[in-house]
């Protein structure tokens, strides 16, 4: 194999030094040892790559077609060691990265920053929005996204958990307008509402019967940040769709109470994206592999 793999490479610097002499320069050897590999190699394909003259050598068709197949295979060669070689570096450079604002704050972050004190030679930007980033125009290395991948032709994605999300409400407002257990009953309650872009969080929920059904709301409030959204539920407002490890701690203190929780709530799962390419930087492999072994643990908060 490798004899197989030394022809290829000589008869590649045949061709692009033009001659047999200056390949043999470039490679330090002799002429009579290209000239010898070359005609090992004809002799194994069983064409003539070259057509030779005492002034000149130039490319048959076989052999021209052969040395496109050649470059493409050593190109990709050279990607695969590239790739091993970049899996062997340590993380370094300046990762970018996207992620909505509360997840982003309270899990992403402390997932991330670590990374910090273990690769002293890694720097990370965290920015934290809501809106779905164009990572090409935007130049980020990786983005967080909430719900489907619905826009993402030319970027790979890794799934890295479940939101669970749980609909809530302020133990006052269930005392004055009583506690719904279906979808039926969530009619004419009170709604507050994520509305991002123009468009209204749609709630979805597994009813009694086991069939998923969206749960029609009077919507008396909508807000774009979901810190909002729990500050005005836990003050009375009415019902709220939010992520369970949100509520949780409000839950814990009673100044919320679960209406329906993730057994019934649909949720959403959790990517992370990123550009396409033949292979990762060490800085993006790590911080997908820190968010892959520790979101799961800050989500079931």
């Amino acid at each position: 194999m490798s004899d197989r793999l030394n022809g290829v490479v000589t008869f590649v610097h045949a061709v692009e030094a033009g001659s047999f002499a200056l390949a043999a320069d470039r490679m330090h050897l002799s002429r009579s040892a290209v000239g010898k590999t070359i005609a090992r190699l004809e002799q194994r394909l069983g064409v003539r790559l070259f057509q030779r003259t005492t002034r000149r050598q130039s490319l048959t068709d076989a052999g021209h077609a052969y040395y496109e197949r050649c470059v493409r295979a050593l190109a990709e060669l050279d990607a695969g060691a590239a790739m091993l070689d970049a899996g062997q570096r340590e993380p370094s450079g300046r990762l970018r990265v996207s992620a909505p604002v509360l997840l982003g704050r309270q899990c992403v972050a402390p997932l991330l920053t670590p990374l910090l004190r273990s690769w002293p030679r890694l720097a990370i930007d965290l920015s934290f929005n809501d809106r779905p980033v164009d990572l090409v125009a935007e130049g980020f290395d990786l983005a967080i996204r909430i719900g489907p991948l619905t826009d993402t032709p030319n970027l790979a994605a890794r799934r890295l958990g479940s939101q669970h999300m749980a609909i809530c409400a302020a133990p006052c407002y269930l005392a004055e307008r009583g506690t719904p257990a279906s979808v039926a009953q969530m009619a004419g309650h009170a709604g507050i509402v994520y509305s991002h872009g123009g468009r209204d969080s749609v709630w979805r929920v597994r009813d009694g019967d086991g069939l998923v059904r969206e749960v029609e709301r009077d919507i008396r409030l909508r807000l774009d940040d979901l810190q909002a959204i729990v500050d005005a539920t836990v003050a009375g407002a009415g019902l709220a769709w939010l992520p369970c490890w949100l509520v949780a701690p409000y839950v814990q203190r009673g100044e919320l109470v679960l209406v329906m929780d993730a057994e019934r709530v649909i949720g959403h799962d959790i990517h992370a994206i990123w550009p396409h390419s033949p292979y990762l930087p060490p800085r993006t492999r790590a911080a997908i592999d820190a968010l892959v072994a520790g979101l799961p643990a800050q989500l079931g908060k």
